[in-house]
């Protein structure tokens, strides 16, 4: 069952480029629950991801030899939904942000994600998503807070 999870059953084995199979499968979901419950909603599932994954990485990263396997997407699919909670309602420029936004911050790694990333064991390969997810939730605040249209919803 850990395995499932982690691999968000079965996403973090499509290749190529399994973290963004990771977030496309979170995405839709998540876009969901934001249309239907709203950001807090998404929010708190965010974090029940997030505790669930971290339960099942845990394990999982004690019966292998790398740091971070790839397969492993479960951490993708929480931070996706925290950037998901950026958004004040749902709207399909908002929710592809979102992800454009998520997946940047997570590859790129710039300055908190990179430090969350380096962190040793199940820390490190479920904060650096969680942290990339919130990077990318607060541009999307501030998108909305500062431009005079209602491009990002």
């Amino acid at each position: 069952m850990t395995r499932a999870i982690a691999s968000l059953f079965g996403a973090g084995f499509l290749r190529p480029a399994p973290g963004t199979w990771g977030s496309l499968v979170a995405l839709v979901p998540g876009a969901v629950v934001l249309a239907l419950a709203g950001p807090i909603a998404v929010l708190i599932g965010a974090l029940l991801i997030a505790g669930l994954g971290w339960w099942a990485v845990a394990v999982e990263l004690a019966r292998c030899d790398e740091p971070d396997p790839e397969w492993i997407v479960v951490d993708e699919a929480a931070g996706q939904w925290v950037s998901l909670a950026g958004l004040g309602a749902f709207g399909w420029v908002g929710v592809a942000s979102a992800f454009a936004l998520f997946r940047l911050f997570d590859i790129a790694k710039p300055g908190p994600v990179g430090w969350a990333d380096r962190q040793p064991g199940v820390r490190g390969v479920m904060l650096d998503d969680l942290v990339a997810g919130a990077l990318a939730a607060l541009v999307l605040l501030l998108a909305g807070a500062i431009l005079p249209w209602r491009l990002l919803p």
